[in-house]
């Protein structure tokens, strides 16, 4: 269990570094994909709004709640797992484009100077 745990952790604080975001809030990506998921392999299951995930900090296990009512599958399939990837990764992007948002709106209306490397329609870059 403790190579579960640190595996876990690992993998958590390598994607937080790698994409310069908070480790929890990739938690919080990883809470909301298994919600989709969950709702993705159980379409028949009428679900409510409150099903919520969990996600233990320190030893990686998740349990899925309805109404503080434990609804933990046993496991997903790769439908539901595809789903999963997708909610993290829209859900990690959206982190990183609001920590560039709010690192450079303390720049706005000031000069820089640069050079463009290449036009790409309306886009620069430099």
């Amino acid at each position: 269990m403790t190579v579960v745990k640190s595996e876990f952790l690992l993998a958590l604080n390598q994607v937080a570094a790698e994409r310069n975001i908070p480790a929890e809030d990739v938690l919080s990506s990883i809470e909301l994909a298994l919600v989709a998921a969950y709702k993705k392999e159980y379409p028949e299951v009428e679900l409510s709004e409150n099903i919520t995930a969990k996600i233990n900090r320190q030893s990686g296990e998740a349990h899925l709640f309805e109404d503080d009512k434990d609804i933990t599958p046993p496991g997903f399939g790769r439908i539901a797992a595809q789903t999963a990837k997708q909610v993290i990764l829209q859900k990690i992007r959206e982190v990183e484009k609001r920590t560039v948002v709010q690192h450079f709106q303390s720049h706005i209306g000031n000069c820089i100077k640069g050079r463009v490397i290449r036009y790409d329609g309306y886009n620069a870059y430099f």
